[in-house]
């Protein structure tokens, strides 16, 4: 007989059959074309994947931020206060090639065609690394993507504007094909109901000021959160095969940081991939992104053929 002490977790564990069973009656808005144009490269998302995943979050988020409404309105009383209300603020993260930014785009879309049609933003952390002018002047190229690469006041300040709910917040513009940000563009974000963040370290941590007066974690601006989890090697299967399948789409613009590698061979582009893969992704991953899963409201575990096969939801 096991007589170990069963494991603490602030999570309540499901399979994904539980999880499909809280659909209740949410209906289904997305066609299968939609869900196949919302799909990053390599990430595929069948329609059953949405029926069973993302519809019973969308449910579980639309009892969120209703509840959320109400608490402000309840503070607005109380303050006598008359400013709208502030944004539905859900944080994703999760490693490279596990599939965040896919899941980002079915919330948004998801969310946005509930029946009171809210306005639903979403941005993606990459517009707030530093340029890559920057980056090379610190030594830090090679750990792009790590926090130290993120220009972190630039991102504090706006999801501090954002949730002083003003007008119009804008944020800096990242381009994969050139691999850096694009000078002087910016996406204007208008007073969304809820604003999608999405990235690698969003549930980073770091050292508390000592005098107590900074808001030290991105984290703190969530009002929900999410991370997409996977095991190592199937995360590292799944980023050589998408580098393997960029060769043919965006590496082979002349435009690319990365058109170098078009012409690889499948041997050579599988051993370069690698090699980023250890040097840069998988140091990243094991340091500074796998220690905030816990932090997370909602764990999405994936299996091998990408589907999620178990869901962790934080206890209230």
């Amino acid at each position: 007989m096991d007589t170990r002490a069963p494991a603490i977790t602030p999570h309540r564990i499901f399979t994904r059959d539980e999880w499909a069973g809280l659909r209740a009656d949410t209906p289904m808005t997305l066609t299968a074309e939609e869900v196949a144009r919302l799909q990053s490269l390599n990430d595929p998302v069948p329609l059953d994947e949405v029926e069973a995943i993302y519809l019973p979050l969308s449910r579980l988020l639309s009892l969120y931020v209703a509840a959320m409404q109400q608490l402000f309105a309840a503070t607005r009383t109380f303050l006598g206060a008359t400013e709208g209300k502030t944004p539905f603020i859900i944080g994703i993260g999760g490693s490279v090639a596990v599939g965040k930014s896919t899941g980002a785009r079915l919330l948004r879309a998801l969310l946005s065609r509930w029946p009171n049609m809210p306005r639903v933003s979403l941005v993606a952390t990459d517009g707030f690394l530093l340029p890559n002018a920057v980056l090379a002047r610190e030594g830090l190229m090679e750990r792009k993507g790590f926090p130290e690469s993120y220009d972190m006041p630039a991102l504090l300040g706006f999801l501090s504007e954002i949730k002083a709910g003003q007008p119009k917040v804008t944020a800096p513009v990242y381009s994969h094909l050139v691999y850096d940000i694009v000078p002087g563009a910016v996406e204007t974000i208008e007073r969304p109901d809820i604003l999608i963040v999405e990235g690698l370290n969003v549930l980073e941590t770091s050292p508390l000021p000592r005098d107590g007066r900074d808001v030290p974690f991105v984290s703190d601006f969530f009002d929900f959160s999410i991370y997409v989890d996977a095991e190592e090697p199937l995360i590292r299967a799944w980023y050589v095969e998408r580098f393997k399948k960029l060769r043919e789409t965006a590496f082979s613009d002349p435009r690319s940081y990365f058109h170098r590698y078009a012409s690889l061979s499948d041997a050579a582009a599988e051993t370069i991939a690698t090699d980023i893969w250890e040097r840069i992704n998988l140091p990243n991953l094991v340091n500074n992104i796998l220690p905030t899963r816990p932090r997370a409201d909602l764990i999405l575990k994936k299996g091998a053929s990408h589907r999620i096969e178990q869901v962790a939801l934080r206890r209230l």
